[in-house]
């Protein structure tokens, strides 16, 4: 399956756009909608300068690609186009790691499809802090889930 526009339009909308290189909470050099540039530790010199639009959503694209490939890898069960675009969003935003180890991913599999739009929502913290963006975005994923 690929990512619908509704599904890269809630990526786009929770990861939020920057024109210019900067570094994520991490600490690593980013651009667009979170594109890390590189492995994080270096600027390269032709990454220092600002990108239009058009040029982060090419690498929003190219970027969502690994996120749907390992969303059919890991939940290898039937899905309609609003559960694998909140789970490329999820795994976007959390890593395929967290959706390989996840209760989440379980309950797909068992095809516990309402169990998981519920379990969606327990991944809403950063730190052990519940945090009101994350809760928004996993709202938003459960609800298109």
């Amino acid at each position: 399956m690929k990512t619908s526009q509704q599904g890269l339009e809630l990526i786009k909308r929770y990861e939020g756009l920057r024109l210019k290189p900067y570094r994520c909470p991490a600490g690593l050099w980013t651009i667009g909608y979170g594109h890390l540039i590189g492995d994080g530790s270096v600027l390269p010199d032709n990454w220092n300068r600002a990108f239009s639009v058009e040029e982060v959503n090419a690498l929003l694209v190219t970027d969502v690609i690994r996120f749907e490939r390992g969303v059919t890898r890991y939940c290898p069960v039937k899905l309609s186009q609003g559960q694998f675009d909140a789970l490329v969003s999820f795994s976007f935003n959390l890593g395929l790691g967290t959706l390989q180890r996840s209760l989440l991913r379980q309950k797909i599999n068992r095809q516990d499809y309402n169990g998981a739009a519920k379990v969606i929502l327990k991944y809403n913290k950063a730190g052990g802090v519940v945090k009101r963006g994350l809760t928004l975005r996993r709202q938003a994923e459960a609800k298109l889930f």
